[in-house]
Parts: structure tokens; C-alpha cells; sequence
């Protein structure tokens, strides 16, 4: 097995083995996986700041991700705890407003799955039942991300 099969082979594995990604079809996975790349984050290293502009979606392979919610240059105290098969950056997915609302920095050594969000936002369009799956999948996520920073 030759390095890009043993790498495709993961990042499906990555993706199936998530909630939001769990239910797709062997086939929509390929298509997703296709636009992924593994990524390796050091520890205290930032991966996103508030206002900037959301072009990417990521799932927490390995380590732990601080996201702090934030408004204008205020950010939360505390934040949302992230972990292996998390998936988080949704901004990506929402054009009309795709600008971070988060900070997310890593807690420790990360290695993240990247998700290029107009590319998977190309495949939601061309297949209704994906788009339809992930923006039922993102509508749950957006509601318990904004519930747990509601709730402390």
C-alpha cells in the first residue's frame, strides 16, 4: 500500500468516525476526504483568531482545542473544550457571513483534519443529500456550540 492510499485510507477513517460526518454514504466520504489534508499544530499555537475570514473546517484528530467565543476584540473567559473527533470552524460553511466568531487555539500538540469549506460547499450543492445531512449536521452543531457558551 503505497503512503496516499495509507493517507486517504485515514482520513476516511477520521471522517467516518465522527458525528457529523458518521451517516454520509461510502462514496460522499471519498468525495470529502479528497478535499482534507492532515495537519500537525503545536501546543499554544492559534489556529484562528475572531473576524477572520472562515475558509476552512477542521476535526481534532489528536490533542485538545480551546475555542473562546468572542465579539469584536472581547473573547470569552473560558471557552468550549475540544477533543478527538470534533469538528469545529463552521463558519466555513455559512458564505453569507463566513467570518470567524472564535478563537481557537490548540491546549496541546494537535494534529487536525482540514476541511476546505467552498470546495465542500461545492459538494453539498452538486448532492442535495449531503448538503441536506451537513446542514442538518451544522444546524445541531451551531445550537449546542452557542448552548454551552450560554451556559457557562
Amino acid at each position: 500500500m503505497t503512503n496516499a492510499t495509507a493517507d486517504a485510507r485515514n482520513r476516511l477513517a477520521i471522517l467516518s468516525s465522527t458525528g457529523f460526518f458518521g451517516g454520509l454514504s461510502d462514496s460522499q466520504l471519498e468525495q470529502i476526504s479528497a478535499l482534507c489534508e492532515l495537519q500537525e499544530r503545536g501546543e499554544g499555537e492559534q489556529i484562528y483568531r475572531v473576524g477572520e475570514p472562515a475558509s476552512m473546517v477542521y476535526v481534532v484528530v489528536r490533542g485538545m482545542v480551546r475555542l473562546a467565543v468572542g465579539y469584536g476584540e472581547r473573547s470569552a473567559s473560558g471557552g468550549n473544550v475540544l477533543r478527538r473527533g470534533d469538528v469545529f470552524g463552521w463558519a466555513a460553511l455559512t458564505p453569507a457571513c463566513n467570518q470567524r466568531i472564535a478563537t481557537a487555539s490548540c491546549m496541546s500538540a494537535c494534529c487536525l483534519l482540514t476541511i476546505d469549506g467552498a470546495s465542500l460547499l461545492g459538494l453539498m450543492e452538486r448532492d442535495h443529500t449531503l448538503g441536506y445531512r451537513l446542514m442538518s449536521q451544522l444546524n445541531r452543531l451551531i445550537t449546542s456550540t452557542l448552548s454551552a457558551f450560554a451556559g457557562g
